[in-house]
């Protein structure tokens, strides 16, 4: 169950290959005055969410495979930097932008993509978390499609690392921000290939399967509703989200294992399916509600 992965991709290539203490330091330094008391969530509860988010991969190939153009008009204009003066703003589009360099990659529009790295870089400065992106490395990396495999394990890891120090700070509701504006951002695109591909039944299928991440992701808004009112309103919005979501309906249909020999090497073979039916007014719904919500964040 994957969709949105491509979009943490070129958002979390946190400094690869370094290893400065300096930053490391210089990090818990800026943070000292912005710390909060507010509640934190086991990084163990975050990852197990995290793994159950698309790989770029897996998603790339299904809107390629759609032959659907690349549309930059779906997607946050770098332009709208100068409105994101919160932290809660800054996180959520921190997490639509890494989202956007993904689907920029996808189609290798690096021109667009440049942008984004400028917008990404500006937001993660401004919630001092700067250090953790490597512009030089992500700008080559995304730039390189062919990359989007191999960097599949390094992304989860530097999300992880900002996950980490995140909530070293009392500040773990940002991950949960950034982590929610890449998956609506993800849902977003996804949906409008999808409402211009109506016979596409894998894409249709992916978001079917969103409506687990979504009650993943509301209880770890939910976490932070008495004590955050943005979270709060962002929860409401997505409790009508999950009210479309809920027209969704995914059957698991359990078959006992057998054992199957492949290359010479016995394996297990897993003959339980899962169905998603899901319809074009269902998806409909989803894209406008999303839009709604999106239209929101990015303002």
């Amino acid at each position: 169950m994957k969709i949105v992965k491509f979009g943490l991709l070129a958002l979390l290539i946190a400094a690869c290959g370094s290893d400065k203490k300096s930053d490391e330091q210089t990090f818990l330094e800026s943070l000292d005055a912005g710390k909060s008391d507010g509640p934190t969530i086991s990084e163990a509860v975050i990852g197990d969410i995290l793994q159950q988010i698309p790989s770029p991969l897996e998603i790339s190939v299904l809107l390629k495979e759609s032959g659907k153009r690349y549309n930059a008009s779906m997607l946050n204009s770098a332009d709208n930097l100068p409105k994101y003066n919160s932290n809660y703003k800054k996180a959520l589009n921190l997490g639509i932008y890494g989202t956007d360099l993904g689907y920029t990659n996808i189609y290798e529009q690096n021109q667009d993509g440049v942008k984004y790295i400028s917008s990404i870089k500006s937001l993660a400065d401004g919630l001092n978390i700067g250090q953790f992106f490597d512009i030089e490395t992500i700008g080559r990396l995304a730039t390189n499609s062919k990359n989007l495999d191999s960097l599949l394990l390094i992304t989860t890891q530097n999300f992880n690392s900002i996950n980490h120090y995140l909530q070293t700070q009392g500040r773990a509701n940002l991950s949960v921000l950034l982590l929610t504006g890449g998956w609506l951002e993800a849902v977003h695109i996804t949906c409008n290939v999808a409402t211009s591909d109506p016979n596409n039944k894998e894409l249709q299928e992916k978001i079917g399967e969103q409506k687990v991440i979504l009650e993943n992701i509301m209880l770890l808004l939910s976490f932070y509703k008495d004590s955050d009112p943005n979270m709060a309103s962002l929860l409401s919005d997505m409790t009508e989200l999950k009210n479309a979501f809920d027209k969704v309906n995914i059957t698991y249909t359990y078959k006992e294992s057998t054992f199957e020999v492949i290359d010479g090497v016995m394996v297990i073979k897993d003959n339980s399916t899962t169905t998603i039916d899901i319809t074009p007014d269902d998806i409909s719904s989803i894209r406008n509600i999303i839009g709604s919500i999106r239209n929101k964040i990015i303002s």
